[in-house]
């Protein structure tokens, strides 16, 4: 894990991670959702936009959209990395309790991270559950094919890993090991952790309104099948350690 330095979002209690990769058409609306929602959300909360080399004019809006929003702050890559690296680099970024992240094309809605909020004090991690799914039925269908082998691979017990609305806590979040496609695992990744715990919440769900799915047959189905081996290789080599005493 790599040592962050303490930063601006420490001053708050919450920081809504949102990769963002070729989401031109989508930072507008991001950034008057975002902006509706933060006075709204139950705790002090911020927004880390992590942008992922893309290639369009994604990181002129999020620049534009930080200045005119106290609350707002971004990082950006030098080149492309995944969304698993964006969701990490955000992870040890946000120097705040609580950490969460929602996807940048506005098919979840940022109001339901309240949903989320009100059960993290007894949880490691609140995920949502995607209600009335707004995909194609193609869509939903490789989605529940993925999600049942999951299960059965991981025994994490979780209906929608999918589901890009989640907060966890900070400590827990940084603890998680990350590989590419390894966001998709994040609920048997925190089980793993001692005394590691999480709870599913039903959250709203509305269909693409702009910008292009960044997912295919390919990374949908083969992708989580070859990663829910990795995930069997990982979870009995896993470190789990308690400090007993110190003199730090």
């Amino acid at each position: 894990m790599i040592m962050i330095k303490m930063n601006r979002t420490s001053d708050y209690r919450f920081t809504i991670i949102v990769p963002v990769f070729n989401e031109e058409d989508n930072i507008g609306r991001l950034e008057k959702a975002l902006s509706g929602f933060l006075p709204k959300c139950i705790c002090k909360a911020c927004v880390l936009f992590v942008d992922d080399g893309s290639k369009d004019r994604s990181l002129e809006g999020i620049k534009a959209a930080c200045s005119g929003n106290p609350d707002f702050y971004y990082i950006s890559f030098e080149k492309n990395a995944g969304l698993s690296a964006a969701i990490k680099a955000g992870f040890e970024y946000a120097c705040s309790e609580l950490v969460g992240y929602m996807d940048a094309d506005l098919q979840t809605d940022p109001e339901d991270f309240n949903l989320l909020l009100e059960d993290i004090d007894n949880y490691s991690m609140v995920t949502g559950i995607r209600s009335g799914r707004k995909d194609s039925w193609f869509k939903n269908t490789q989605s529940r094919i993925a999600n049942g082998f999951r299960r059965m691979m991981t025994h994490d017990g979780a209906v929608d890993t999918g589901c890009p609305l989640k907060v966890l806590h900070g400590d827990v979040a940084r603890r998680i090991p990350m590989f590419k496609g390894m966001h998709r695992f994040l609920p048997a990744l925190v089980l793993l952790q001692e005394g590691g715990s999480y709870k599913q919440v039903p959250v709203r769900h509305y269909p693409r309104t702009a910008g292009v799915s960044k997912y295919h047959l390919w990374n949908r189905l083969w992708g989580p099948f070859a990663d829910c081996f990795a995930y069997r290789w990982m979870k009995p080599r896993y470190c789990n350690y308690k400090v007993g005493d110190n003199n730090l």
